[in-house]
């Protein structure tokens, strides 16, 4: 792996940061687990560093897993369905993406939205016979992932019996956790307990990301071989901190962070483009905090230097070989934007790729001066949409909004004065100026291709007209990754949430094995829409929510800009 960076006039003050990172010892005090790099209040830091130990810890567990591994190949299973939330489900998503699935080895889905019509595609998707369900959750005790474990629990249950459906399931958590519990009651056919100093975003290299790894195939044994030389290499300080390269990017990130250049564009070679989502988390919700963050911005369309503004920080990560973005990486280089260059040979680097990048976001932490570890902001939404189910558990029905425009079969919330939905995100965006705001695309929808391909054709024609970096998040997911920055940086985003009437529904039950329910995927998805609404509003965030019709696509494009 190697690195090359132009930052054009900010080099001297990435010199200064080198220095100072230097002078303070700061590789040192991070290995020794020194909270006070990022803080006086030990809290949520001193037990979150395991990460830093992961490669070591988890290679402890090689045993069971491979094991544990060939138990479940020999017994016939095919599928891995993994349910749960941002650092439990990205890790595994990548390393599936990325990696493939080896032959004789298990195929992995992650179910990460609370959509019924996602819910219900999964269960006619996999035949319980032959289904692994994975239920993975640091706390264990996330409403989604809980959510899913119940409906799919009871759902093999129906066909498989109660005796054979617990092996069927697998609990990777905390010990101690709510799950643990669940799983020991049920009879689970393994429960993996993983290193509970460890947060969920720095857990890819842990049980959380490897024991997934090792279903689909991943030569775990290689990919930890790589990643101890980027260990070791982060260890590297003084005149050898050229060497270290997850620290240099650590500086590049935050020293140009602190001067307002603060959107951090990815360009992935198409053999990595999926490690962006795991990124994405990773930086958003470790930066995005007390009137600070970074933004990351990933699958935004690779356009002419023109569209892009002064605040862009670009990273090209490179696959050896791959030229599919040479030439537009060229001219956005020539034109003097500042860019991190990055190589990588095998995909098996991916390891190596994750403990850089947690490093590099230790060391950006330092310099923006916030404790990287917390997520201070991501209950807010949590909380609301807790007290709309509540409500709609007593009353029957979830609070309602009232719209301020009704058109073409399309309801608009928001205070926002426009006629017609033709010029709406016009009226919205009237303000949003370049080299300073984001807008974020906001969809609790189904995520099809066909819905995807629309909310980036909106996404980038609001990039070409404003100039401006753009997002696209689906929800509930987009909650436990960029959720936390969205409420807790400097307040320069513009929020377009996008939700829409169901046809369908599905109940949740109230217990694993029980058939009384008393809310719906419907509803619950349709609280956490509004809960984070509600929580964007109360940070004074500029939100507009657009109700679609029955024809998302058509109603998608009816949005004009």
């Amino acid at each position: 792996m190697s690195l090359k960076y132009s930052v054009g006039k900010y080099s001297k003050a990435i010199d200064e940061l080198k220095d100072k990172l230097n002078k303070e010892k700061v590789i040192d005090r991070i290995w020794n687990k020194d909270y006070t790099v990022w803080s006086n209040d030990p809290t949520e830091i001193s037990n979150r560093l395991g990460w830093l130990d992961s490669v070591d810890v988890t290679r402890k567990s090689f045993k069971e897993i491979f094991e544990f591994v060939y138990e479940v190949r020999v017994a016939g299973y095919t599928r891995v369905l993994l349910m749960g939330m941002g650092g439990s489900s990205l890790a595994p998503e990548v390393f599936r993406l990325i990696s493939g699935v080896k032959e004789g080895f298990l195929d992995l889905d992650v179910l990460d939205s609370t959509h019924p019509e996602v819910v219900m595609e999964y269960a006619k998707k996999f035949d319980p016979h032959r289904t692994l369900y994975v239920v993975s959750t640091k706390s264990g005790g996330t409403v989604e992932t809980f959510s899913f474990m119940k409906f799919f629990y009871n759902f093999a249950l129906h066909i498989l019996g109660k005796e054979e459906v617990g092996k069927h399931f697998v609990a990777i958590t905390d010990p101690g956790s709510g799950l643990q519990k669940v799983a020991e009651e049920l009879k689970f056919r393994k429960i993996f307990l993983n290193d509970p100093n460890i947060g969920g975003r720095f857990s890819a290299l842990s049980l959380f990301g490897i024991v997934p790894a090792a279903l689909v195939g991943v030569d775990i044994e290689k990919l930890f071989s790589l990643a101890d030389e980027e260990v070791n290499d982060s260890k590297k300080s003084g005149a050898d901190l050229s060497s270290n390269i997850a620290a240099q990017i650590g500086l590049i990130i935050g020293g140009l962070g602190k001067k307002g250049i603060d959107k951090l564009t990815f360009i992935i070679s198409p053999e990595f483009k999926y490690l962006g989502a795991w990124l994405e988390q990773l930086i958003a919700e470790s930066t995005g905090k007390i009137g600070k963050g970074i933004l990351p911005v990933d699958l935004e369309l690779i356009t002419e230097p023109e569209f892009y503004s002064s605040d862009r920080l670009f990273v090209y990560l490179k696959f050896k070989g791959d030229t599919v973005y040479d030439d537009k990486v060229d001219k956005i280089r020539k034109a003097g934007l500042p860019m991190i260059e990055l190589e990588v040979e095998d995909k098996l680097e991916l390891g190596k790729q994750y403990f850089l990048w947690e490093f590099a976001t230790a060391v950006a932490g330092w310099i923006l001066q916030i404790q990287p570890f917390d997520q201070p902001n991501v209950e807010q939404a949590k909380v609301v949409a807790r007290q709309m189910m509540k409500e709609y558990q007593e009353k029957g029905k979830l609070p309602e909004l009232i719209p301020t425009l009704e058109d073409k079969g399309i309801k608009i919330y928001g205070n926002v004065k426009s006629k017609s939905v033709d010029d709406i995100l016009t009226a919205f965006l009237s303000d949003c100026k370049s080299g300073k705001n984001y807008v974020a695309i906001q969809a609790y929808l189904n995520p099809t291709k066909e819905i995807t391909e629309s909310l980036q054709e909106l996404r980038t024609k609001i990039q070409k007209k404003y100039k401006v970096a753009t997002t696209l998040g689906f929800g509930p997911r987009f909650l436990h990754s960029t959720g936390q920055l969205h409420k807790g940086d400097a307040g320069n985003g513009y929020f377009i949430q996008f939700i829409s009437a169901l046809e369908d529904d599905l109940p949740i039950p109230e217990n694993m094995g029980e058939e009384k329910t008393s809310i719906t995927f419907g509803i619950l998805i349709k609280a956490q829409a509004l809960g984070d609404r509600q929580a964007l509003l109360d940070n004074k965030r500029k939100v507009i929510t657009i109700e679609l019709s029955d024809d998302l696509k058509k109603a998608i494009s009816e949005i004009a800009i």
